[in-house]
């Protein structure tokens, strides 16, 4: 399943839509059941609510934000499928998840590891602005993205959506710090070499598939 539950003022949040497309119901269905017991979960956290507009001309419709007790009421009261099931189990793994990365982010390892990747990140992003300017000079009229594409290449080889990285387990930081560390030489290298930019991005790919590959992780 998508990532069903977000980190919002240090504290773990589902919403609305996400529990009613997760169960297979209308997302009015949803809220109608939540303003039914409105005065019973407002006892055990507030109800914030932002409005998401649908469509160019669809009406904005009101998506509410539940903390793990809330939901988990929320949910005990929808009737019981083989997808609610199912939906609930996945709900209650990932507030477990997110509730150990508070704690992990929490310490000294954490921030340490974040901050080195911080650090590394610098690194890579004066390499790719080299690469730019590289291929530029070979003709390349979208070099300017290449921010996005090798972000995005990183990313996804450590399971992370763009603007994560503040979310990343330190394992995940870790292996993102190799994976830039790959980006950053492979660049250097080929802009030495006096290889063609798009054999730049090729062999980045490659080495980073083949670093997976060693370490048992998925390759992208």
């Amino acid at each position: 399943m998508n990532e069903l539950v977000v980190l919002k003022n240090n504290d773990v949040f589902t919403n609305s839509l996400i529990i009613a497309k997760g169960t297979d119901n209308e997302h009015e269905s949803v809220v109608k059941t939540l303003m039914n017991y409105q005065d019973k979960v407002k006892t055990i956290g507030n109800l914030d609510f932002s409005d998401f507009k649908s469509g160019k001309r669809g009406r904005p419709i009101k998506i509410y934000f539940l903390n793990e007790i809330q939901a988990t009421f929320l949910i005990t009261l929808l009737k019981n499928t083989d997808k609610v099931v199912a939906f609930k189990l996945e709900l209650v793994k990932q507030f477990y998840q997110m509730r150990q990365l508070l704690l992990e982010k929490q310490t000294k390892l954490w921030q340490n590891t974040r901050q080195e990747s911080k650090v590394n990140r610098l690194m890579e992003t004066d390499e790719i602005k080299r690469l730019i300017e590289y291929a530029k000079s070979q003709g390349s009229k979208k070099a300017d993205k290449y921010y996005i594409t090798f972000s995005k290449l990183a990313n996804k080889a450590v399971g992370l959506d763009s603007g994560q990285r503040n979310n990343a387990t330190a394992k995940q930081l870790n292996n993102l710090t190799l994976i830039e560390n790959i980006i950053n030489n492979v660049i250097k290298a080929g802009i030495r070499d006096n290889i063609p930019y798009k054999s730049i991005y090729q062999d980045c790919k490659n080495r980073i598939n083949n670093f997976l590959s060693i370490a048992y992780l998925e390759t992208v």
